[in-house]
């Protein structure tokens, strides 16, 4: 599909401001830790990705909501100064959303999200559906109700642009929406859950039979891909000691998504990806851990000098 005449990459998503403790491990249930430390970064699977695709190296459009307050003007700044247009952020009365992260000493996390001002994106204004019309690429989670994500992939596909979802929190995908995807990213768990089998193969051959092109990213281990039912190839990813996987996959998504905007192809973009979201997890914090397009392609070079 050619994206000539088209705008680069537009996130439909969420945006949070994370609290982030670090600890020696995740607390058992009813366990009370102390952490060794505690900070604030600029979140949400929406604005990770849209931090991610800009940072890459496309333009990029953010449509979401914030709330009229101390956070929402934080996550504001950041837009604007990753050059993200944010003309279609609505601002609320609801209170921004909010992510509380525990990360302990290997890199893993747990997070439970207060959605905040995200819940109430759940129509597309006019603007909003020229925008989706116009873009080349068009990236979203499911951190937005669902019908709103639907709305916005009929509105992009119809239009001819590449409609890319990273099916993350894991949920039932409706038949009319999957119809309307090029590329579906799921990680294992979302996999699983989503393909409705505790065998990863299984799961993964059931999501490849519904989607056009599907990623399924294994952390260290890589991803995999397929195209028409398919497994057409595996990435290797660098070996990397991570320090936080938090927003590792919105890196890997939203660095994709720029590639494929820029006419990159299945594997390159995923390659791309790849090396993006390696970057990430040896920095703490998501928004703060994703690297810039020079990084990516540094590490993209060594690895094809070695």
């Amino acid at each position: 599909m050619s994206n000539e005449g088209r705008a680069g990459v537009t996130i439909v998503g969420s945006a949070n401001m994370d609290i982030v403790f670090t600890v020696e491990r995740i607390p058992q249930p009813g366990e009370t830790l102390l952490a060794e430390s505690a900070a604030h970064f600029p979140g949400g699977k929406g604005l990770n990705q849209a931090v991610a695709a800009a940072r890459a190296g496309a333009a990029t459009r953010f449509i979401g909501a914030l709330g009229r307050d101390e956070n929402g003007a934080s996550l504001a700044a950041t837009m604007v100064a990753t050059r993200i247009a944010d003309d279609l952020v609505r601002r609320m009365p609801e209170p921004t959303g909010q992510a509380f992260i525990v990360v302990d000493g290997s890199g893993e996390n747990t997070i439970i999200v207060a959605s905040g001002a995200n819940a109430t994106v759940t129509n597309l204004g006019p603007a909003d559906r020229d925008a989706l019309r116009s873009t080349a690429v068009l990236l979203m989670q499911l951190e937005l109700p669902l019908g709103l994500v639907r709305s916005a992939a009929a509105e992009a596909h119809g239009a001819g642009g590449v409609v890319v979802l990273n099916a993350a929190p894991a949920q039932a995908l409706p038949r009319e929406l999957l119809a309307d995807l090029d590329y579906l990213i799921v990680n294992e768990h979302e996999a699983c859950l989503i393909g409705g089998s505790q065998d990863l193969e299984a799961a993964s051959a059931t999501l490849a039979s519904l989607v056009g092109r599907l990623v399924v990213t294994l952390g260290a281990a890589g991803s995999v891909l397929f195209a028409d039912g398919v497994e057409i190839g595996r990435i290797a990813a660098p070996r990397v000691t991570p320090v936080d996987t938090t927003g590792a996959g919105d890196t890997f998504c939203g660095a994709f998504s720029a590639a494929i905007a820029e006419g990159r192809d299945f594997a390159d973009a995923a390659r791309f990806a790849t090396a993006a979201a390696a970057l990430s997890v040896q920095v703490v914090g998501a928004v703060p851990s994703v690297p810039e397009r020079s990084a990516i392609d540094a590490v993209l070079d060594a690895r094809s000098a070695g």
